[in-house]
Protein backbone atom coordinates (compact mmCIF):
# COMPACT_ATOMS: atom_id res chain seq x y z
CA UNK A 1 0.00 0.00 0.00
CA UNK A 2 1.42 3.37 -0.91
CA UNK A 3 1.55 6.43 1.34
CA UNK A 4 -1.49 8.01 -0.27
CA UNK A 5 -3.66 4.95 0.41
CA UNK A 6 -2.40 4.72 3.98
CA UNK A 7 -3.18 8.36 4.56
CA UNK A 8 -6.63 8.01 2.96
CA UNK A 9 -7.44 5.01 5.15
CA UNK A 10 -6.24 6.89 8.20
CA UNK A 11 -8.54 9.84 7.46
CA UNK A 12 -11.48 7.54 6.79
CA UNK A 13 -10.91 5.69 10.06
CA UNK A 14 -10.67 8.98 11.99
CA UNK A 15 -13.87 10.24 10.37
CA UNK A 16 -15.66 7.02 11.30
CA UNK A 17 -14.46 7.23 14.89
CA UNK A 18 -15.48 10.90 15.15
CA UNK A 19 -18.96 10.14 13.81
CA UNK A 20 -19.38 7.26 16.23
CA UNK A 21 -18.33 9.47 19.14
CA UNK A 22 -20.76 12.18 18.03
CA UNK A 23 -23.58 9.62 17.91
CA UNK A 24 -22.74 8.41 21.42
CA UNK A 25 -22.70 11.97 22.75
CA UNK A 26 -26.05 12.68 21.15
CA UNK A 27 -27.60 9.51 22.55
CA UNK A 28 -26.27 10.23 26.03
CA UNK A 29 -27.46 13.84 25.80
CA UNK A 30 -30.96 12.64 24.88
CA UNK A 31 -30.89 10.28 27.88
CA UNK A 32 -30.00 13.12 30.25
CA UNK A 33 -32.66 15.38 28.75
CA UNK A 34 -35.28 12.64 29.10
CA UNK A 35 -34.40 12.30 32.78
CA UNK A 36 -35.22 15.98 33.30
CA UNK A 37 -38.37 15.94 31.15
CA UNK A 38 -39.62 12.73 32.75
CA UNK A 39 -39.24 14.27 36.19
CA UNK A 40 -41.28 17.30 35.11
CA UNK A 41 -43.93 15.13 33.43
CA UNK A 42 -44.09 12.63 36.30
CA UNK A 43 -43.22 9.61 34.18
CA UNK A 44 -42.56 6.21 35.74
CA UNK A 45 -39.32 4.33 35.07
CA UNK A 46 -41.08 2.12 32.51
CA UNK A 47 -42.60 5.14 30.75
CA UNK A 48 -39.24 6.91 30.84
CA UNK A 49 -37.66 4.16 28.69
CA UNK A 50 -40.50 4.38 26.17
CA UNK A 51 -40.22 8.16 26.16
CA UNK A 52 -36.48 7.95 25.51
CA UNK A 53 -37.23 5.88 22.40
CA UNK A 54 -39.69 8.54 21.23
CA UNK A 55 -37.10 11.29 21.74
CA UNK A 56 -34.45 9.31 19.85
CA UNK A 57 -36.91 8.88 16.99
CA UNK A 58 -37.58 12.64 16.98
CA UNK A 59 -33.83 13.26 16.97
CA UNK A 60 -33.33 11.08 13.90
CA UNK A 61 -36.13 12.70 11.92
CA UNK A 62 -34.11 15.81 11.17
CA UNK A 63 -30.61 17.17 11.54
CA UNK A 64 -29.77 19.14 14.65
CA UNK A 65 -31.74 19.32 17.85
CA UNK A 66 -34.89 20.98 16.56
CA UNK A 67 -36.82 17.71 16.32
CA UNK A 68 -36.04 16.91 19.96
CA UNK A 69 -36.91 20.46 21.04
CA UNK A 70 -40.27 20.35 19.26
CA UNK A 71 -41.08 16.93 20.72
CA UNK A 72 -40.30 18.02 24.28
CA UNK A 73 -42.11 21.34 23.88
CA UNK A 74 -45.21 19.62 22.48
CA UNK A 75 -45.18 17.09 25.32
CA UNK A 76 -45.11 19.88 27.90
CA UNK A 77 -47.96 21.64 26.13
CA UNK A 78 -49.97 18.40 25.94
CA UNK A 79 -49.47 17.92 29.68
CA UNK A 80 -50.49 21.54 30.40
CA UNK A 81 -47.07 22.32 31.82
CA UNK A 82 -45.84 25.82 31.07
CA UNK A 83 -42.09 25.74 30.41
CA UNK A 84 -40.28 28.52 28.58
CA UNK A 85 -38.45 27.64 25.39
CA UNK A 86 -35.29 29.07 26.94
CA UNK A 87 -35.52 26.63 29.86
CA UNK A 88 -35.86 23.67 27.50
CA UNK A 89 -32.92 24.85 25.41
CA UNK A 90 -30.89 25.47 28.57
CA UNK A 91 -31.57 21.91 29.74
CA UNK A 92 -30.65 20.60 26.29
CA UNK A 93 -27.32 22.45 26.51
CA UNK A 94 -26.68 21.12 30.01
CA UNK A 95 -27.46 17.58 28.86
CA UNK A 96 -25.06 17.93 25.93
CA UNK A 97 -22.31 19.36 28.13
CA UNK A 98 -22.76 16.51 30.57
CA UNK A 99 -22.61 13.98 27.73
CA UNK A 100 -19.42 15.56 26.37
CA UNK A 101 -17.85 15.27 29.81
CA UNK A 102 -18.71 11.57 29.89
CA UNK A 103 -16.62 10.95 26.78
CA UNK A 104 -13.50 12.94 27.62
Amino acid sequence: MNKFDERKNSFEKKFQMDEELQFKKSARSNKYLVEWVSLKLGKTEKNKIKYLQEVIKADMEEAGNEGVFRKVKQDFISSSINIDDSEIKDQMEKALSRAKEDFK
